[in-house]
């Protein structure tokens, strides 16, 4: 049998391709490979090809974590950038962990059971260091290259191990740098907020961590005030010219268990070389990218696209804890944990289109700690309410609430505490994302379902009826907006979309909920979304009047798609509300783009979309595609690959939008495997301004209903190219009947279009991300 190339051919007409199809196995390029914009011009595997164009690169010293390569699995986080104030003389590689926090709760959760800065390594060359090549190579996860001084170079490769969680980082230095070194800096164990705010009374930093030598294993034991440990445990080996430092980091509590665990994982990791390291670790790798594909012909965007797809597996997995505001880097900041009104949506969107869902943490952490969600209620509440607070540790713990220690679940009417009460049914509606893009009834019926109901019960202890004999909720708050309001359009618009989410959850799953009526009930009567002359306002008594980053106000437009435009008056609302929003200057921020961008793609509108993630490269995103405000926060840029994903395709409302809100400039793009709403995985390529083929697998056999945008007379067919009968459903939209397991190619009728997996051309160049220096 001879070697196939790599390349992934999706369909053919014919029964081996159906073969094919269910394994993923490579096949040949035709020969209308050259047509039209796709990139044909070599035999490397599409992966591949777009992997290693979106690579960063650095031909001049990162100063900061903005600028800097950056590793990670999850849990163990390292950026690695200049020493500050031996910027010639040292590189700094940090160590965090995202499981490192305090445990005193008594302090709240952004001091006494804040994230705990660990540390980090310098490299300290012999000479001073005059240059560097480096690039950060996406589809391995190492960072290589070379770091340059005075007196000779080192070469070095390093890698944070995807299932070991050690920082590998092989040196191999020239003759005159032989003697370089490495240095551990153990860091205060207080919370990052200590520098933004004055300390809680009576709280202090934990003592100093003890360094000593464990019969060749060095550690760093950092005891806590509240019991347990965190340890930092590394080891250098030579092998012949390399040398290779190994390190890991463990966390326990209240058991001093961590020193024994870090000793063990540095001892196993430090017996094999790098070279056999990196061979389990790039294949894990290389698996999770081939679960989708992308290409645009939109060069910074479609690199910027693969970044964040990296980004978000080296700081997720589902059993880690769910990303904190800056993931495993901790740096220094003012929010160092976990925030709940806006940050952990909007971190996770991308898992779903990209088919990742290995990374959700979030339905996983929800379903495992819900009983300390109870315990964060009033005690009047507990029995029958659940909330989730503003910010918490990992496991949705705020502790002492207060405008400095941590912002707990408040109480409709009242203030203190702030009465942000509508946070976890915006988290729900994540889960809820998980379910509709895996149909696993599980999700449904043990985490969404039980959850959900008592999140709008909380509401509904509050709702009365007006005057107007409508059902009106006392005053809330509007994340971010500041002041309070009858009426708030973020608690209405969630306890809506809850609400019809519970009435049909409950159908799916048999249930006859004594609670339904009520849910009906609210949904006939409760009062309208607030509104003005400008569109949506916070709430009844606070119109919308300056500038404000956050879409609270929103939300019922995106992403909950409860209002979408479907008459020309409700159209004309979005339009002027979001027109509005980004129309005041001032406190907008990088997710004030990305969430503007994907209402226009709700809306059709491709070149706003496009005009809104433009804004936010140019003005928010850093060299590494990292972004900040007061301090490190990461979840607007994966927010912006969900962007470029409802550009790409919508499936809200029961309908698979194809390519829905493309600018012009896209006249080609492919994508494959991309998951949609009721478990199916769309792949479909656009040639030369047009849809040319659509194909969907389906994983549950839910109903298929597909607005494919291909002109003309059309065809549908199986995986063995026979034939699927197919009905109109309106508005260029189909319905096919697909059982579990089956597929459909739609093409124009006689069409038999190349089925192969390439990427676009690009319309033009773009400098590589990271510090490329003037040549890009």
């Amino acid at each position: 049998m001879p070697k196939p190339s790599r390349r992934t051919v999706l369909a053919t007409g014919s029964a081996l391709s159906g073969a094919l199809l269910t394994t993923g196995l490579p096949t040949q390029a035709t020969a209308a490979d050259h047509d039209h914009g796709h990139d044909h011009s070599h035999t490397s595997d599409p992966w591949r090809t777009v992997l290693d164009d979106a690579d960063l690169v650095w031909q001049r010293m990162p100063a900061t974590w903005y600028e800097g390569p950056y590793l990670g699995n999850g849990f163990l986080g390292s950026g690695i950038y200049a020493e500050p104030g031996a910027e010639t003389r040292a590189v700094r590689f940090n160590v965090q962990h995202s499981e490192v926090q305090d445990h005193r709760p008594e302090f709240g959760s952004l001091f006494g059971l804040a994230r705990l800065p660990i540390g980090h390594f310098t490299l300290e060359p012999v000479g001073t260091i005059t240059g560097l090549d480096w690039r950060l190579g996406l589809r391995d996860a190492e960072l290589t290259g070379t770091l340059t001084t005075d007196r000779g170079t080192l070469t070095l490769r390093a890698l944070v191990h995807t299932s070991r969680s050690v920082l590998a980082v092989e040196v191999t230095p020239s003759a005159g740098e032989r003697d370089f070194r490495w240095v551990f800096h153990p860091a205060d164990a207080i919370s990052p907020r200590a520098a933004f705010r004055p300390l809680p009374d009576g709280y202090q930093g934990n003592p100093p961590a003890e360094v000593a030598d464990h019969a060749g294993v060095s550690a760093a034991v950092q005891p806590l005030l509240a019991g347990g440990q965190h340890v930092t445990a590394w080891r250098e080996r030579d092998r012949g010219r390399t040398r290779t430092l190994y390190v890991h980091v463990a966390h326990s509590y209240p058991r001093t268990t961590a020193l024994d665990r870090a000793l063990k994982a540095v001892r196993e990791a430090s017996a094999h070389p790098y070279a056999a390291l990196a061979v389990t670790h790039r294949a894990w790798w290389h698996a999770f990218y081939r679960k989708s594909f992308l290409s645009v012909p939109d060069t910074r965007i479609q690199r910027f696209y693969w970044i964040q797809l990296y980004k978000t597996a080296s700081a997720a997995r589902r059993d880690a804890p769910v990303m904190a505001t800056c993931g495993p880097w901790l740096e220094s900041t003012p929010w160092p944990n976990t925030w709940w009104n806006l940050n952990v949506q909007l971190e996770y969107w991308l898992i779903h289109g990209a088919n990742h869902l290995e990374l959700d943490a979030v339905t996983r952490a929800l379903s495992e700690f819900r009983d300390n969600l109870t315990k964060e209620m009033a005690p009047q509440y507990r029995a029958d309410s659940l909330g989730i607070p503003r910010t918490t540790d990992p496991h949705l713990i705020n502790g002492a609430a207060g405008t400095l220690t941590g912002y707990g679940v408040g109480i409709p009417g009242q203030d203190p505490p702030t009465p942000e009460v509508g946070n976890l049914t915006w988290a729900l509606h994540n889960v809820w994302l998980s379910y509709r893009h895996t149909m696993d009834e599980r999700i449904l019926r043990d985490v969404l379902y039980p959850l959900l109901r008592k999140a709008i019960n909380y509401y509904l202890h509050f709702l009365e009826p007006g005057p107007d004999g409508k059902l009106h909720l006392p005053a809330t708050f509007s994340p971010e907006y500041g002041g309070n309001s009858r009426d708030c359009n973020y608690d209405l618009m969630l306890l809506t979309w809850g609400c019809r989410t519970l009435l049909e959850s409950a159908e799916l799953l048999g249930i006859d909920d004594e609670l339904a009526p009520r849910w009906r009930e609210v949904l006939a009567k409760r009062a309208p979304y607030p509104t003005d002359a400008n569109g949506f306002m916070i709430g009844a008594d606070i119109p919308y009047a300056k500038s404000h980053r956050h879409y609270s106000h929103l939300l019922a437009v995106y992403p909950l798609y409860e209002l979408t435009g479907r008459t020309a008056d409700e159209r004309a609302l979005i339009e002027k509300s979001l027109a509005h929003w980004v129309g005041f200057e001032g406190a907008l921020q990088g997710y004030t783009f990305t969430g503007a961008a994907s209402m226009s793609a709700l809306l059709g509108k491709g070149e706003d979309a496009l005009k809104y993630l433009g804004e936010l490269m140019t003005r928010f995103i850093q060299p590494n595609t990292m972004y900040k405000e007061s301090g490190p926060v990461i979840e607007t840029p994966l927010s912006a690959a969900q962007s470029l994903h409802d550009m790409v395709c919508q499936s809200w409302g029961g309908i698979i939008r194809v390519f829905p809100a493309l600018p012009a400039a896209w006249a080609d793009l492919t994508v494959h495997d991309f998951r949609t709403q009721g478990a199916f995985l769309l792949s479909a390529v656009r040639e030369s301004g047009a849809t040319r083929w659509v194909r969907l697998v389906s994983e549950a056999g839910a109903p298929c209903v597909v607005r494919h945008g291909i002109p003309g007379p059309i065809e549908v067919r199986d995986g063995r190219g026979r034939p699927l009968r197919y009905t109109d459903a309106g508005d260029g939209a189909i319905r096919i009947a697909l059982r579990k397991g089956e597929s459909a190619l739609i093409t124009r009728r006689g069409d038999r279009p190349d089925l192969t997996v390439t990427p676009v051309r690009p319309n033009e160049d773009a400098p590589r991300w990271g510090l490329p220096g003037t040549e890009g």
